[in-house]
Order: C-alpha cells, then sequence, then structure tokens
C-alpha cells in the first residue's frame, strides 16, 4: 500500500489532488481513498488531505502519520512539520520555482522535487492570480515522480470532469518536475533515536504544522469539555481463561499476528487449541450480534495460535519447587506460568501420555494431535519436568508435600456417571470417556460397522461419541436428551454439525431401562432401549427447568450399542478423609505445605477454557503464598496512559453508536463436507486463510485509535501523541462533535 499525505490551505485543491491521485489508481483496477483534515474550514487555513492505493482492498480509515509521500501545496507550509512521520527515501514534492538542490540538505534522507505548479495554473487560468487552483498541475507532477505515465493521470482528470485548461496543466508539471536524490538514508542509533530526515512525530496545525496560534484562547467559553473513558469488552468480560480479547483482536486487525499471541501467552498456553474446542462465550456476548453476527473470535485465537512466533523467556530461576498432579489443562496452565515466575516444576500424569482429556477425550477431527503436542511442548521447553505412569494417591500425595514448597492437585473429574438401566452388559453399555479414549489412541479393534447407536447424554462428550461413532461405520446414530437443545451443555456449533453428519437427536427423552432381544452366534445382538418423554418443569439447582416425567409415554428404540456421556464428578480420595475442596482456598491438614486444587476437580466446570482460567489463577495464588507478591489476576484490555475515567462494569450495545459501523458478513473458514466428514477422522475446519475478521471487533468501550474524532474535530484542538489522544484545552469550546462522532463510547462531556 502507498500512502500519500499532502499539506496546502483552504482553496488550493488539496482533498481534490487526493481525488486526482485516487482516480488515477481506482482506473487501473486498484483499492483507493481520498479524505482531508480541514481543522477551521475556511480559505487559506491549513488544510491535510491524504491519499492511499492498494491491490488489496483498504479497510485502514485512520489518518496517515507516517506516509511513503509528500506533497506540498504552498511554499509558506514548508518546515519540519511536512515529515512528520515521512518514511526514509520517499519524496517531497514542493511547489516552489527553486531548483530541488535548495532544499536537499533540509531532507537529506529523501528524495526531493520541485515543480512550480502556481506558474503552471496561472498560465492556463486556474483559479485567480491571488488564489491560483495548483492541483491538476501537480497531479501531473505527481505522476512523473511515481512513475505512473502520463495517460493515466490525464484519464483521471478527464474522469473527474475538469477542462482541456486542467489537461494541460497536468502535462506541462509533468514535463517540468525537477527532482533531486537523497544524500543519505538515515539508520537508527544505539539508543533509538534516528538522524535528521528520520520519522520524527507529526506536528499539528496549534504546534506550528502550518498556522499560527490564534490569539484568542477559546477554550474559556466552554462550559462542559470532552474527556476520555474505558469500559469492560463483554468479551474479556466472560472469558473463562481470563483472556483479553479486545487486545489480542486489535493486534490481528493490524495483522501483528506475533503481538496478538504474545498478548494470548500472557494468559493461556493454548490459543490453538482454544481456538478448534472453546465454547466462546465472547462469541455469544459479542455486542456486534446487535449489528450483522459475532466476531469469529474462536478462529482467530487459532490463527494466532496456529500462526504467531513468540519467544518465551522465563524469569531468573528460584529455589522454591512445585509439584502438579495432573496433566490436563488446569494442571499444564499451571505449570506454564509457574515456570515463567521461574519456580521447578515438576508434573505427575497417570497416563503414558500428557494432556489428559484433551488427549483422551476430545476427537482428532477437532483437535488433532500435532497441535496438542506443539502446544504442550511449549510449556515443557521453559523447563518443565514430566513423570508419566505414576498414579498418585493420599500417600503419594503426603510425601509430594514433604519434599516440595507446594502441591497443585488437577485430576479433574475422574468419577463416571452411570445409569441404572436394568441389564449389566458391560460390552453393550459403554462410558463416553473410555469409549473416546480408545478411538483417540487408534485403537483399530472399535468398528460399530452395521450398529445402531444410542448415546445418552447433552454435552460435548456426548457430540462427539456420537459423531466418532459414524466415523467408526454405525448404521444410525440417536442422541437422547433430558432436556431440549436450548439446555445442552455442547459448544451450539458442535450440535449443528452433528446433526449435518446425520446424528438423530430425540430432545425430552430419559432411558429407563433395557431389554435384551435374540442374539444370534457371534452377533452382539440388538437390545431395545426403553425410553421415557419427558417435560420441563421448574427450574433446579442448575438454573435449568427440571425435567419431569410424562406418565404412559414409554416407547422401545432398538440399538446394538449404548454410550453413556452423563458427566462425570471429582474424585477427592487423594486428600485425607473431610477434606473440603474449594477452589484457591488452602487444603489444611497437609503438613504446612500449602496444598490446592484447581481445575474441574476444584470448581466442576467442565470446560477446558474454564480449567486453563482456574490453572492460572493457581499459579498466581501459589505465587503470592511464597512471595507475597500479588500480580494482576485478569487479561482485562490494558487502561491506555490517556483514560481519564475507568469504569468496572461492562458495555452493553446501546452504549454504543451501532449506526456509525458499517454491516459486514461473519468469515467463516473452509470446511470438509457432512458427507465427507462421515468417513475421515480428518480435522473437519481449516481455519482462516488471514486475520481480517479481526477487523470487525468493534473494540467496545476502548479506543482502538480510528482516529474518527480527530477528523470531525472543527478546531482541529484534538492530536495524537503516540498512541495517546490529547485535548488543548486552551481552545477546546467544547462542542461536543468527539463525542457524538466516537463509535465506542470513549469519549465524553465533562462538566466544567
Amino acid at each position: 500500500m502507498v500512502e500519500i499525505r499532502i499539506h496546502g490551505r483552504g482553496g488550493q485543491g488539496g482533498v481534490t489532488l487526493a481525488k486526482l491521485i485516487a482516480t488515477s489508481r481506482f482506473l487501473r483496477g486498484m483499492s483507493v481513498q481520498a479524505f482531508g483534515l480541514y481543522a477551521a474550514e475556511r480559505s487559506g487555513a491549513p488544510v491535510q488531505a491524504f491519499c492511499r492505493f492498494d491491490d488489496d482492498t483498504i479497510v485502514n480509515r485512520n489518518l496517515i502519520y507516517e506516509p511513503d509521500h509528500v506533497v506540498v501545496l504552498d511554499p509558506t507550509l514548508i518546515g519540519p512539520a511536512i515529515v512528520g512521520g515521512l518514511k526514509p527515501g520517499g519524496w517531497i514534492l514542493l511547489n516552489v520555482p527553486e531548483d530541488p538542490e535548495r532544499f536537499a540538505s533540509e531532507y537529506p534522507a529523501n528524495l526531493v522535487a520541485t515543480v512550480d505548479a502556481t506558474a503552471i495554473a496561472r498560465e492556463h487560468g486556474l483559479g485567480t492570480r491571488s488564489v491560483p487552483i495548483v492541483n491538476t498541475a501537480l497531479a501531473g507532477a505527481v505522476a512523473r515522480i511515481l512513475d505512473f505515465p502520463l495517460e493515466e493521470v490525464v484519464e483521471a482528470v478527464r474522469h473527474l470532469g475538469f477542462s482541456d485548461a486542467n489537461v494541460a496543466a497536468a502535462t506541462d508539471a509533468y514535463n517540468a518536475v525537477a527532482t533531486k536524490k537523497p544524500v543519505s538514508v538515515p539508520t537508527p542509533s544505539d539508543n533509538g533515536s534516528a538522524r535528521p530526515g528520520a520519522v520524527q512525530p507529526t506536528l499539528t496545525f496549534l504546534e506550528g504544522g502550518g498556522g499560527s496560534l490564534p490569539l484568542v484562547k477559546t477554550g474559556q467559553w466552554a462550559s462542559e469539555q470532552p474527556a476520555r473513558q474505558q469500559y469492560v469488552p463483554p468479551c474479556n468480560h466472560v472469558c473463562p481463561a481470563g483472556n483479553d480479547v479486545q487486545g489480542f483482536l486489535h493486534a490481528l486487525a493490524e495483522d501483528r499476528v506475533d503481538d496478538a499471541l504474545e498478548i494470548l501467552l500472557r494468559t493461556t498456553p493454548f490459543p490453538s487449541t482454544c481456538g478448534r474446542v472453546c465454547p466462546a462465550p465472547c462469541m455469544a456476548s459479542c455486542n456486534r450480534i446487535e449489528l450483522d453476527g459475532a466476531v469469529n473470535v474462536r478462529q482467530l485465537e487459532r490463527y494466532a495460535g496456529d500462526r504467531g512466533n513468540v519467544s518465551l523467556v522465563p524469569a531468573e530461576r528460584r529455589s522454591q519447587r512445585i509439584a502438579i498432579v495432573g496433566s490436563g489443562p488446569a494442571g499444564l496452565t499451571a505449570a506454564y506460568h509457574l515456570a515463567l515466575f521461574g519456580y521447578g516444576v515438576t508434573v505427575y500424569e497417570a497416563g503414558s501420555q500428557l494432556g489428559g482429556l484433551l488427549r483422551t477425550g476430545i476427537p482428532e477431527f477437532r483437535l488433532p494431535h500435532d497441535i496438542l503436542d506443539m502446544e504442550i511442548g511449549r510449556i515443557l521447553d521453559l523447563g518443565v519436568e514430566t513423570i508419566t505412569g505414576v498414579f498418585v494417591k493420599r500417600e503419594r500425595l503426603l510425601k509430594l508435600a514433604q519434599s516440595h514448597d507446594a502441591v497443585l492437585v488437577a485430576t479433574g473429574l475422574q468419577e463416571l456417571r452411570g445409569l441404572n438401566l436394568g441389564v449389566a452388559d458391560a460390552e453393550m453399555v459403554v462410558q463416553g470417556i473410555d469409549f473416546l479414549d480408545r478411538v483417540r489412541s487408534g485403537d483399530h479393534d472399535i468398528r460399530l460397522d452395521g450398529e445402531d447407536v444410542v448415546v445418552v447424554g447433552g454435552g460435548n462428550t456426548a457430540m462427539d461419541a456420537a459423531r466418532s461413532s459414524l466415523r467408526l461405520g454405525a448404521k444410525s446414530v440417536r442422541v437422547v436428551y433430558r432436556r431440549t437443545r436450548n439446555e445442552m451443555p455442547a459448544i451450539a456449533e458442535e450440535i449443528d454439525e452433528a446433526l449435518e453428519e446425520g446424528v438423530i437427536m430425540d430432545f425430552l427423552t430419559q432411558p429407563v431401562a433395557i431389554e435384551r432381544m435374540a442374539q444370534a452366534d457371534g452377533d452382539l445382538g440388538e437390545h431395545h432401549i426403553i425410553c421415557r418423554r419427558m417435560e420441563l418443569g421448574e427450574p433446579d439447582d442448575s438454573g435449568r427447568r427440571r425435567p419431569v416425567e410424562v406418565p404412559d409415554s414409554d416407547y422401545a428404540v432398538g440399538c446394538h450399542r449404548i454410550i453413556l456421556a452423563l458427566g462425570q464428578s471429582p474424585d477427592i480420595t487423594v486428600f485425607p478423609e473431610g477434606t473440603e475442596v474449594h477452589e484457591g482456598s488452602e487444603l489444611l491438614g497437609i503438613l504446612e505445605t500449602p496444598v490446592y486444587a484447581v481445575g474441574d476437580l476444584a470448581t466442576n466446570d467442565g470446560t477446558v477454557t474454564a480449567a486453563i482460567g482456574s490453572g492460572r489463577r493457581a499459579a498466581l495464588h501459589i505465587h503470592q503464598t511464597l512471595t507475597g507478591e500479588v500480580l494482576v489476576e485478569d487479561g482485562q484490555a490494558r487502561v491506555r496512559s490517556d483514560v481519564d475515567v475507568w469504569h468496572d462494569e461492562v458495555i452493553k450495545s446501546d452504549a454504543l453508536r451501532m449506526h456509525l459501523f458499517e454491516r459486514q458478513g461473519v468469515t467463516e473458514g473452509a470446511a470438509l463436507e457432512p458427507e465427507r466428514r462421515r468417513t475421515t477422522f480428518d480435522e473437519i475446519h481449516a481455519g482462516l486463510t488471514d486475520p481480517s475478521e479481526a477487523k470487525r471487533c468493534l473494540s467496545c468501550g476502548v479506543c482502538n485509535e480510528c482516529d474518527i474524532c480527530i477528523t470531525y474535530c472543527p478546531e482541529g484542538v484534538l492530536k495524537r501523541v503516540g498512541h495517546d489522544l490529547v485535548f488543548d484545552y486552551a481552545y477546546c469550546k467544547g462542542c461536543g462533535i468527539c463525542v457524538t462522532e466516537c463509535p465506542r463510547n470513549v469519549v465524553f462531556m465533562s462538566q466544567l
């Protein structure tokens, strides 16, 4: 993308010059922008105009702070301000009669070109003698220095309806422009500063960037003045892992993929994993739903995790050692953060591989092995030690407490819930977790060819078991669930995909018994599962309406196999008798070593992201216990230095100016067709091909530097200083236009 900034005065045609350049590129099929920044709208007042063109679609709508080239229409504006932010090696085109050598020493890092556009405009009668219109002449000069064919500029001039005199002016300037190559191109010095001519902060009009300060300080007229505020975005508020969702989306919107990953890695070691299996409450709470659909945060997190590259450096190694029992998402997340803090960490895992249910309970078509291995490898690279094949019981836990400075128990939910159906048939009734473990481990003995399978439950395990059964050759798969779809805890998209693949779902249905049918030799045999119709009554402790049996509603469903996915419960037999398990509280009675329960064992939340959040909080808590240092516990959007008021409440859609946002459909990555999905365990979703979906983020309640307030300030008293916005209250009249034009409710009026 090429960006050009134009400096001129009102009435000289600077904005039209931007349009001429943009039109010449638009007629070549390029994406273009051309717009102005007027300050006080009067003839002779300083004006800036901007032009962008690119082969790809342009979505950046900010002012141009670091232009590739600069054009100056009025000689009185020549000074340090015009090169503010100008990239070394770019062109500076000056409307002056002198040769470019006259200015070479002032701008040694850039190509300098000069043309007497004023004389050319007067010669062709463009404007008046006192205010000549120099835009078409300078359009010809721009074409010459940027190597555009003259015909392309002439075509743009005619396309916009200009006269033959304007065509002649453009032609004369094209032939008359004089150029001078730069003396040298600067390089940053060791202290980070730059030599003369390198990128410098852009001066505004009131800072000497082309105009004198008014004698009357009009700020004394104001009864109110604008100020800055920041709210909590709803996506940040609901993220169970505590991620700064708005922050990483903002980085992706600017195509800073590594920065996006770095923001995510502050709170989670599993962005690629969560980008595939997270239930995404952030998307359910996204304010953009009110406009055109939630931002696809889940796939954007996956994009950052898969494409970003960040080197993690742990703190200096501490003397304390931490033992973690269990290598699921909670235990590994705690290990990750504690290792970054510098602690020596050893993880004990009962299985042969790390990952817990990430490894054993999520099918390959949702979470490939290599993705999980990559993210676990990132944790191990921090120096985390692991011991597999060790099932820690109460006695072993006491020994770990004796030999470590803290112990964290993250064994998850190990007690599987059953269902008394009246027939004990181990071959026919299997637990969903055990079934998925065998499938995930590549057990080739599992084939369901020609079988009718019934899955009991409504969570993610039930969906994964049902979809895996289809892939293993089942003739039919039926999910029975005692509530309605609205109450199903499974991820909504996974329910949709299961239905697309041919899974049958019976809602408001409760299995009550199994009847054994005739069995042929060597055949598992068909059974009847007796189901009872349900209806919803009053809400129970979970907040969902309690299912109530409908009398005389039993019916039979034929099946060869039943998979139970009714959830799990924590196994606390590892702790001493009478131990009460709560997240964030030390388990007393185990020597003097702090011992904590973490993840599903303590919270029973049952999601990967909740376990990640619990693991991080546990790591912070252990660090505070051992050192007394209190660290930030959440991933809220960082409070900017220019924020006057920080609100801890969540901003809702009615506080945003939704009419100022353009509608834009959600971007989805490619996916396998349902017919293909039924036959393979290959990953279903290919992910996004670029991060442009992040540009749909509304940045609710947080400034994303869109510059709309600057553009609409009629007095030019609002300026950007680095990443901060500064109001010049000496001249701000308090008109409030910046407030009404701020889409995100970041600017507000404060009483004086």
